[in-house]
């Protein structure tokens, strides 16, 4: 199993918030098909048909837990990541 797969089903239960690499998260992003784009430390992901836009930072290398929760709301409201998609 990839990291980004494993990542991708760690994410709904959100019992590890607070514990996620922040380049497993930034992985799993651009594997759902975001655009990346670096404005410093600021990793800023979009996608067509997202009207949210994820602005992630990295914290000791690993990701913040509040940014991990965007990520799993954006995930479950557009239903984004097919199993085999992660």
């Amino acid at each position: 199993m990839t990291s980004s797969k494993k990542t991708f089903f760690k994410i709904p239960g959100g019992r590890s918030d607070a514990n996620l690499p922040f380049a497993d998260l930034i992985a799993l992003v651009k594997r759902l098909g975001f655009d990346l784009r670096t404005k410093g430390s600021h990793h800023i992901f979009s996608k067509d048909g997202v009207r949210e836009i994820l602005n992630l930072q990295s914290k000791d290398g690993m990701a913040k837990p509040y940014q991990v929760k965007q990520v799993r709301n954006v995930i479950l409201r557009y239903k984004l990541g097919d199993y085999d998609d992660a």
